[in-house]
């Protein structure tokens, strides 16, 4: 049947009905999940249930995107049903005193995307069996290539006074083939979890586990005030990023670079690097390994 999600037998289609089940209920914050066939983008369309006052937990997943973005404005596209899209709209900033979550200062939020990168390799080699590391800020990477990649960004308050939301993209590549990659304008190869030889490489368990990770790191994450030492979270950051004692270049958003030795991330996530002018903290920029 022509337009089928079901005429490619090795991409059969998400339930909006199981995922429901499976995460609203029993895996806080997850409030309501939104299943799109397709959509521009994930992210604008939590941004704009934020701007018109969704509480957090939203889940936005597509089955395929037609404006996908990735950062610094780049397109980030998939074959449908081939890849993990999805969203979630978080709102820190608020408290939430029956979950004993005191609001998170501003000045925290910029976790929320290694958080997302963290949970990712946890998923990853929980059901697809493979080691999987980061690089810095959250870009997954698999033997060298590029798999999947996260993108937050701020949505303002629905009302006056009303801390920012944060939406959290995650965009995974899960059984996309060769001639179906896309191309890194950095130089860096893409890979699908389908080329890496994957355990699993079935969609709806990998959301789940994923989803599921994302919940439970933020979950500490709040516990703990949006301390990621406390919490754990820089531990585990540290632990999976491929980034730390590496020689790298850094290209900055407003432009320039940074060259040096990446020593480590400090309590802001921000990444440290060694240069010969002295340590630079970096909050934002695109890191390139050098060998």
């Amino acid at each position: 049947m022509p337009g089928s999600p079901y005429t490619d037998l090795e991409r059969p289609p998400l339930s909006a009905a199981r995922l429901r089940r499976a995460l609203v209920a029993p895996y806080g914050p997850w409030t309501r999940l939104e299943l799109h066939a397709e959509t521009g983008s994930t992210n604008a369309d939590a941004a704009e249930a934020a701007r018109a006052g969704e509480p957090e937990g939203l889940v936005v997943v597509a089955e395929r995107q037609t404006a996908g973005r990735g950062r610094r404005g780049r397109v980030w596209q998939s074959p449908p049903r081939a890849g993990i899209a999805t969203s979630v709209l978080l709102r820190p900033g608020e408290a939430v005193p029956e979950r004993g979550w005191a609001a998170v200062p501003l000045t925290g939020y910029g976790w929320l995307p290694l958080l997302a990168g963290v949970a990712l390799v946890d998923a990853v080699a929980r059901l697809a069996e493979l080691d999987a590391v980061l690089k810095w800020p959250n870009d997954l990477l698999i033997e060298g290539a590029k798999c999947a990649g996260v993108l937050a960004e701020t949505a303002p308050g629905a009302s006056p006074g009303q801390p920012p939301a944060v939406v959290v993209g995650i965009g995974l590549n899960v059984t996309l083939r060769a001639d179906e990659l896309p191309e890194n304008p950095t130089g860096l190869p893409a890979t699908s979890l389908q080329l890496a030889g994957a355990a699993a490489t079935d969609r709806d368990p990998l959301l789940r586990a994923l989803l599921r990770s994302v919940a439970d790191w933020y979950d500490r994450w709040r516990t703990a005030g949006g301390d990621a030492v406390e919490s754990g979270l820089r531990e585990a950051y540290l632990a999976a990023c491929a980034t730390i004692d590496r020689p790298v270049r850094v290209l900055l958003p407003g432009g320039g670079e940074v060259t040096g030795t990446a020593t480590g991330v400090d309590t802001d996530g921000q990444l440290v690097v060694e240069t010969p002018e002295g340590e630079r903290h970096l909050a934002a920029g695109d890191v390139l390994h050098l060998r």
